[in-house]
Protein backbone atom coordinates (compact mmCIF):
# COMPACT_ATOMS: atom_id res chain seq x y z
CA UNK A 1 0.00 0.00 0.00
CA UNK A 2 1.25 3.40 -1.25
CA UNK A 3 2.09 5.99 1.82
CA UNK A 4 0.04 8.90 1.80
CA UNK A 5 2.10 12.47 2.13
CA UNK A 6 0.07 15.34 3.18
CA UNK A 7 1.43 18.53 0.63
CA UNK A 8 1.40 21.16 2.93
CA UNK A 9 3.41 19.34 5.49
CA UNK A 10 5.84 17.60 2.96
CA UNK A 11 6.74 20.70 1.21
CA UNK A 12 7.54 22.44 4.64
CA UNK A 13 10.10 19.75 5.58
CA UNK A 14 11.62 20.53 1.96
CA UNK A 15 12.58 24.20 3.36
CA UNK A 16 15.09 23.04 5.74
CA UNK A 17 16.79 20.58 3.64
CA UNK A 18 17.26 23.23 0.77
CA UNK A 19 18.73 25.77 2.83
CA UNK A 20 21.23 23.31 4.11
CA UNK A 21 22.12 22.24 1.05
CA UNK A 22 22.26 25.97 -0.17
CA UNK A 23 24.44 26.41 3.21
CA UNK A 24 27.09 23.50 1.75
CA UNK A 25 27.25 25.42 -1.85
CA UNK A 26 27.85 28.50 -0.20
CA UNK A 27 30.87 26.91 1.86
CA UNK A 28 32.54 25.87 -1.24
CA UNK A 29 31.51 29.40 -3.51
CA UNK A 30 33.80 31.13 -1.26
CA UNK A 31 37.13 28.80 -2.06
CA UNK A 32 39.29 28.55 -5.16
CA UNK A 33 37.00 25.58 -6.41
CA UNK A 34 38.15 23.44 -8.80
CA UNK A 35 35.66 22.41 -12.11
CA UNK A 36 36.02 19.06 -13.41
CA UNK A 37 34.10 17.77 -16.35
CA UNK A 38 31.56 14.60 -16.58
CA UNK A 39 30.98 12.04 -19.12
CA UNK A 40 29.09 14.48 -21.40
CA UNK A 41 31.51 17.52 -21.03
CA UNK A 42 29.48 19.15 -18.41
CA UNK A 43 31.20 20.46 -15.13
CA UNK A 44 30.50 19.55 -11.96
CA UNK A 45 31.83 20.62 -8.41
CA UNK A 46 32.51 20.05 -5.15
CA UNK A 47 29.30 22.14 -4.56
CA UNK A 48 27.22 19.78 -6.31
CA UNK A 49 28.63 16.45 -4.67
CA UNK A 50 28.67 18.10 -1.25
CA UNK A 51 24.58 19.34 -1.47
CA UNK A 52 23.87 16.04 -3.45
CA UNK A 53 25.22 13.87 -0.07
CA UNK A 54 23.05 16.08 2.29
CA UNK A 55 19.67 16.02 0.31
CA UNK A 56 19.74 12.82 -0.48
CA UNK A 57 19.85 10.82 3.12
CA UNK A 58 17.85 13.93 3.97
CA UNK A 59 14.90 12.89 1.92
CA UNK A 60 15.27 9.01 2.83
CA UNK A 61 14.28 10.12 6.29
CA UNK A 62 11.42 12.25 4.64
CA UNK A 63 9.46 9.85 2.34
CA UNK A 64 11.69 6.38 2.86
CA UNK A 65 9.13 4.61 0.12
CA UNK A 66 9.67 7.28 -2.24
CA UNK A 67 13.05 6.59 -5.05
CA UNK A 68 14.92 9.56 -5.84
CA UNK A 69 16.37 10.65 -9.28
CA UNK A 70 19.27 12.82 -8.57
CA UNK A 71 21.44 14.63 -11.50
CA UNK A 72 24.84 13.12 -10.02
CA UNK A 73 23.75 10.14 -9.02
CA UNK A 74 22.11 9.60 -12.86
CA UNK A 75 25.68 10.49 -14.05
CA UNK A 76 27.52 7.99 -12.14
CA UNK A 77 25.08 5.71 -13.89
CA UNK A 78 22.68 4.90 -10.41
CA UNK A 79 19.54 5.42 -11.27
CA UNK A 80 16.56 3.49 -9.85
CA UNK A 81 13.50 1.87 -10.84
CA UNK A 82 10.44 4.90 -10.72
CA UNK A 83 6.87 4.40 -10.64
CA UNK A 84 3.78 6.70 -10.58
CA UNK A 85 5.92 8.65 -7.53
CA UNK A 86 9.98 9.97 -7.20
CA UNK A 87 11.69 12.73 -6.38
CA UNK A 88 13.91 14.32 -8.86
CA UNK A 89 16.78 16.28 -7.28
CA UNK A 90 19.24 18.99 -9.15
CA UNK A 91 21.55 19.66 -5.63
CA UNK A 92 22.99 22.74 -8.09
CA UNK A 93 21.54 23.95 -11.02
CA UNK A 94 23.42 26.00 -13.10
CA UNK A 95 26.98 24.69 -12.27
CA UNK A 96 28.27 27.05 -15.00
CA UNK A 97 26.57 30.20 -12.87
CA UNK A 98 28.28 29.39 -10.04
CA UNK A 99 31.61 29.14 -11.90
CA UNK A 100 31.42 32.37 -13.01
CA UNK A 101 30.49 33.52 -10.04
CA UNK A 102 27.11 35.58 -10.68
CA UNK A 103 24.66 34.25 -8.70
CA UNK A 104 22.33 32.48 -10.71
CA UNK A 105 22.09 28.59 -9.41
CA UNK A 106 19.87 26.93 -7.54
CA UNK A 107 19.39 24.03 -5.61
CA UNK A 108 16.21 22.35 -7.03
CA UNK A 109 13.94 19.16 -5.19
CA UNK A 110 10.82 17.88 -6.97
CA UNK A 111 8.22 15.59 -6.55
CA UNK A 112 6.70 14.06 -9.33
CA UNK A 113 3.31 12.29 -9.42
CA UNK A 114 1.66 10.33 -12.60
CA UNK A 115 4.33 12.63 -14.34
CA UNK A 116 3.68 16.14 -13.59
CA UNK A 117 5.23 17.93 -10.63
CA UNK A 118 3.38 18.08 -7.79
CA UNK A 119 5.41 20.07 -5.81
CA UNK A 120 8.62 21.43 -5.39
CA UNK A 121 11.40 23.77 -3.89
CA UNK A 122 13.84 26.12 -5.88
CA UNK A 123 16.43 27.81 -3.70
CA UNK A 124 18.91 30.53 -4.80
CA UNK A 125 21.40 30.60 -1.85
CA UNK A 126 23.82 33.29 -3.36
CA UNK A 127 20.43 35.63 -3.93
CA UNK A 128 18.80 34.12 -0.88
CA UNK A 129 15.44 33.63 -2.77
CA UNK A 130 13.45 30.46 -1.79
CA UNK A 131 10.70 30.01 -4.42
CA UNK A 132 7.99 27.01 -3.16
CA UNK A 133 4.84 26.04 -4.70
CA UNK A 134 2.36 22.26 -4.67
CA UNK A 135 -0.58 22.12 -5.65
CA UNK A 136 -3.78 23.12 -4.57
CA UNK A 137 -1.83 24.82 -1.81
CA UNK A 138 -0.32 27.68 -4.52
CA UNK A 139 3.20 29.17 -4.45
CA UNK A 140 5.26 31.21 -2.59
CA UNK A 141 8.98 33.09 -2.65
CA UNK A 142 10.53 33.98 0.38
CA UNK A 143 13.34 36.80 -0.03
CA UNK A 144 15.64 37.48 2.55
CA UNK A 145 13.35 36.20 4.84
CA UNK A 146 10.29 37.86 4.01
CA UNK A 147 7.94 35.15 2.33
CA UNK A 148 5.19 36.32 0.18
CA UNK A 149 2.57 34.64 -1.91
CA UNK A 150 3.15 34.70 -5.99
CA UNK A 151 0.82 34.16 -9.54
CA UNK A 152 1.41 34.23 -12.65
CA UNK A 153 0.33 37.56 -14.63
CA UNK A 154 -1.48 38.30 -17.25
CA UNK A 155 0.59 39.67 -19.98
CA UNK A 156 0.92 43.91 -20.06
CA UNK A 157 -0.58 45.49 -22.96
CA UNK A 158 2.81 46.39 -24.30
CA UNK A 159 3.39 42.98 -24.80
CA UNK A 160 5.75 39.67 -23.58
CA UNK A 161 8.68 40.23 -20.86
CA UNK A 162 10.73 37.18 -22.53
CA UNK A 163 13.35 35.34 -20.38
CA UNK A 164 16.10 33.55 -22.06
CA UNK A 165 18.94 31.11 -20.39
CA UNK A 166 22.04 33.06 -19.82
CA UNK A 167 24.53 30.34 -21.10
CA UNK A 168 23.17 28.26 -23.24
CA UNK A 169 20.85 30.24 -25.60
CA UNK A 170 20.28 30.02 -29.60
CA UNK A 171 19.24 33.14 -30.83
CA UNK A 172 17.88 31.94 -34.08
CA UNK A 173 15.82 29.60 -32.30
CA UNK A 174 14.28 31.81 -29.98
CA UNK A 175 13.69 34.31 -32.72
CA UNK A 176 11.51 31.92 -34.72
CA UNK A 177 9.63 31.09 -31.80
CA UNK A 178 9.03 34.53 -31.12
CA UNK A 179 8.14 35.79 -34.48
CA UNK A 180 4.73 37.28 -34.72
CA UNK A 181 4.53 37.50 -30.80
CA UNK A 182 4.24 40.88 -29.31
CA UNK A 183 7.45 41.55 -27.15
CA UNK A 184 8.12 44.63 -24.75
CA UNK A 185 11.49 42.81 -23.35
CA UNK A 186 13.98 40.21 -23.07
CA UNK A 187 15.82 39.21 -20.12
CA UNK A 188 18.54 36.75 -19.24
CA UNK A 189 18.59 34.24 -16.19
CA UNK A 190 20.47 30.98 -15.04
CA UNK A 191 19.23 27.94 -13.90
CA UNK A 192 15.37 26.92 -12.99
CA UNK A 193 14.93 30.80 -12.16
CA UNK A 194 13.53 31.54 -15.46
CA UNK A 195 10.73 29.42 -14.20
CA UNK A 196 10.21 31.30 -10.85
CA UNK A 197 10.31 34.65 -12.42
CA UNK A 198 7.34 33.55 -14.63
CA UNK A 199 5.73 32.13 -11.60
CA UNK A 200 6.44 35.19 -9.85
CA UNK A 201 4.62 37.25 -12.57
CA UNK A 202 7.97 38.99 -13.31
CA UNK A 203 8.15 37.21 -17.13
CA UNK A 204 5.70 36.05 -19.14
CA UNK A 205 7.46 33.42 -20.51
CA UNK A 206 10.31 31.40 -20.88
CA UNK A 207 11.03 29.62 -24.35
CA UNK A 208 13.89 26.77 -23.81
CA UNK A 209 14.88 25.46 -27.21
CA UNK A 210 17.52 23.36 -25.91
CA UNK A 211 18.07 20.02 -24.24
CA UNK A 212 17.55 19.89 -20.68
CA UNK A 213 16.84 16.89 -18.05
CA UNK A 214 14.18 16.65 -16.49
CA UNK A 215 16.12 17.60 -12.93
CA UNK A 216 17.18 20.85 -14.29
CA UNK A 217 13.53 21.80 -14.34
CA UNK A 218 10.88 19.89 -12.15
CA UNK A 219 11.09 21.94 -9.13
CA UNK A 220 10.99 24.98 -11.18
CA UNK A 221 7.89 23.64 -12.92
CA UNK A 222 6.20 22.78 -9.85
CA UNK A 223 6.19 26.41 -8.75
CA UNK A 224 4.67 27.42 -11.76
CA UNK A 225 1.96 24.79 -11.94
CA UNK A 226 1.25 25.86 -8.86
CA UNK A 227 1.71 29.64 -9.60
CA UNK A 228 -1.05 29.14 -12.53
CA UNK A 229 1.72 28.62 -14.98
CA UNK A 230 2.15 25.77 -17.25
CA UNK A 231 5.38 23.78 -18.97
CA UNK A 232 4.15 22.88 -22.70
CA UNK A 233 5.85 21.08 -25.60
CA UNK A 234 6.62 22.96 -28.83
CA UNK A 235 3.56 21.17 -30.49
CA UNK A 236 1.49 22.64 -27.15
CA UNK A 237 0.84 19.51 -25.32
CA UNK A 238 1.72 19.82 -21.42
CA UNK A 239 5.53 18.30 -20.64
CA UNK A 240 5.38 14.53 -18.83
CA UNK A 241 7.93 13.83 -16.35
CA UNK A 242 9.48 9.72 -15.81
CA UNK A 243 10.55 9.52 -19.43
CA UNK A 244 12.80 6.50 -20.28
CA UNK A 245 15.95 8.45 -20.77
CA UNK A 246 15.00 11.78 -18.56
CA UNK A 247 15.49 14.22 -21.14
CA UNK A 248 13.12 16.74 -22.02
CA UNK A 249 11.85 18.21 -25.42
CA UNK A 250 11.82 21.97 -26.54
CA UNK A 251 9.58 23.58 -24.50
CA UNK A 252 8.13 27.28 -23.49
CA UNK A 253 7.06 27.55 -19.77
CA UNK A 254 4.11 30.17 -19.51
CA UNK A 255 2.23 32.25 -17.66
CA UNK A 256 -1.40 30.40 -18.48
CA UNK A 257 -3.20 33.65 -19.53
CA UNK A 258 0.10 34.41 -22.09
CA UNK A 259 0.26 30.58 -23.02
CA UNK A 260 -0.17 30.30 -26.83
Amino acid sequence: MTQRYEPSALLDALLPVARAAGDEIMKIYATDFAVRGKTDASPVTEADERAEALILPALARLSPDIPVVSEEEAAAGRIPAVGERFWLVDPLDGTKEFISRNGEFTVNIALIEHGAPMLGVVFAPALDRLFAGAAGIGATVEDKGVRRTIACRTPPAEGLTVVASRSHGDAEALAAFLAGRKVASQTNAGSSLKLCLVAAGEADVYPRLGRTMEWDIAAGDAVLRAAGGIVRTLDGTTLRYGKADFANPHFAAWGTTAAA
